[in-house]
C-alpha cells in the first residue's frame, strides 16, 4: 500500500504544477486537470488511510503518526487553495511556504521515522 500512496502523491504533485501552468495561461485545461488533482487527493487519503490502520494495529509511534496525518491533510488543503487563488488572480505566497514546511514534516516522518515507508530502518 506505501507504494500506491507513493505513486498517489507524486501524482498529485505532477498534476498540480502542471493545472498551475495552464491557469497561468488561463487555460480551460487547468479546471479539468484540477478536477482530476481532486480525484488523486481521495486516493491518497484512501492509500493513507489504509496505511494509518496498520500502525494503528501495531500501535506505536502515535504521536508521529498523528502529526503525519495532520500534515499530510495540511499539504492537500495548501495545494488546493494555491491552485484556487491561482485561478483567481490573487497572492498565493503565503500558500506557498505552508506547503514548504507541511512537505518537509510529511516526508521526514515518512521516509525517515515511521518503519513502514520504502526506506530500509
Amino acid at each position: 500500500m506505501a507504494h500506491l500512496h507513493i505513486t498517489a502523491w507524486v501524482l498529485a504533485l505532477i498534476l498540480f504544477f502542471v493545472a498551475r501552468a495552464f491557469y497561468k495561461k488561463e487555460s480551460k485545461a487547468g479546471k479539468i486537470l484540477h478536477m482530476i488533482l481532486r480525484l488523486d487527493y481521495l486516493l491518497i487519503l484512501y492509500s493513507g488511510g489504509s496505511l494509518s490502520t496498520d500502525y494503528f494495529a501495531e500501535s506505536y509511534m502515535l504521536g508521529e503518526l498523528i502529526v503525519k496525518m495532520l500534515a499530510g491533510i495540511w499539504v492537500i488543503a495548501s495545494l488546493e487553495m494555491i491552485l484556487v487563488k491561482t485561478a483567481k488572480n490573487k497572492p498565493t505566497k503565503s500558500f506557498w511556504i505552508q506547503l514548504a514546511i507541511s512537505l518537509v514534516i510529511v516526508l521526514v516522518l515518512g521516509f525517515g521515522r515511521l518503519p513502514m515507508g520504502i526506506l530500509p530502518n
